[in-house]
């Protein structure tokens, strides 16, 4: 059977993660636990989590010329990621996010974009012929949002299926978002890109809505340990979350949308493609880091 093939376009960092016991306040210093090196980006992450769960993953990012794009160049080969369409910038650092997750699992995220700024419009162009080969595809917003609007119109002109994770939140223009085939915020990306907090199944309808009447088709909202909720123009539903003890929910979100993505181009359901999702993202709390947490599909059939 043929494997579906996922175009995913977006960001690739070298994660710096420090476990502590809380969360410093502005201008505090605490002394923290261990330390921990992963690959990360949450292009990278939903790409990586999109071919352990058997789609045939082409990944375009933009890495620096040094150690760390080199490891996570040979990282993306380990995984059996396309890699032609990435490329290596001389002159610029790869991207780096500095993470702190406390007791509880949460986090804080500053990130350094790095070679991830010259992924530009122009290079989006390049790789046109890329869009006609894939069944799906899937971007987020840690690279140019000029990008974000060139990938939207490339995938309105060959018809394809175009996954919008809006993360980190941002505003997004009129045409990004009008025939766009699904956009998966989380509540603070909802709330951004509506003026409603989904904090109730009313408020999820509500900025569903929103987003409804801006053109876009199919909306996901995360909902954390709550789940994820579904709206389209004709039906809309909550699928409640797995029941895990989380240990660092850094990549929970990417590896949702790269679950999501690969089940949607399998043409499953929206219920049954959800909670995939959520199954691969339950998974990926339970363990230290961003790639290193995403899980094989032989662990959602167990």
């Amino acid at each position: 059977m043929q494997k579906p093939r996922v175009l995913v376009i977006g960001s690739a960092n070298t994660d710096m993660v420090v476990k502590t016991s809380r969360l410093p306040k502005p201008g505090e210093t605490i002394l923290g636990g261990d330390f921990f090196l992963f690959p990360g980006g949450k292009g990278a992450n939903q790409a990586v989590a999109a071919a352990r769960l058997e789609g045939e993953v082409t990944f375009v990012c933009n890495l620096g010329n040094d150690v760390f794009g080199k490891e996570s160049l040979a990282g993306f080969e380990k995984d059996k990621i396309n890699t032609s369409l990435i490329g290596l910038e001389d002159g610029k650092p790869s991207g780096v996010a500095v993470i702190t997750v406390n007791e509880n699992a949460e986090n804080t995220i500053v990130v350094a974009p790095g070679a991830n700024v010259s992924l530009t419009s122009e290079k989006i162009l390049k790789i046109e012929a890329s869009f006609q080969a894939a069944d799906i595809i899937l971007t987020q917003l840690e690279t140019p949002i000029g990008s974000t609007e060139v990938i939207a119109n490339l995938a309105k002109k060959y018809n394809k299926k175009l996954v919008l994770n809006p993360a980190p939140a941002n505003e997004l223009s009129a045409n990004i978002l009008n025939g766009l085939f699904l956009i998966t915020p989380n509540e603070t990306e909802t709330e951004l890109l509506t003026g409603v907090y989904p904090d109730s199944i009313e408020k999820c309808k509500e900025a569903a809505a929103i987003f409804l009447k801006k053109g876009v088709e199919n909306i996901i909202i995360t909902l954390g340990k709550q789940g994820a909720f579904y709206a389209s123009k004709n039906e809309n539903f909550l699928i409640e979350s797995e029941k895990v003890k989380a240990i660092d929910t850094t990549a929970a979100g990417d590896v949702f949308n790269g679950a999501l993505t690969v089940s949607l181009a399998q043409n499953k359901s929206w219920k049954q493609s959800i909670a995939f999702a959520n199954k691969a993202a339950a998974i990926s709390v339970t363990r230290m880091g961003a790639q290193s947490s995403a899980p094989y599909l032989t662990e959602l059939k167990n």
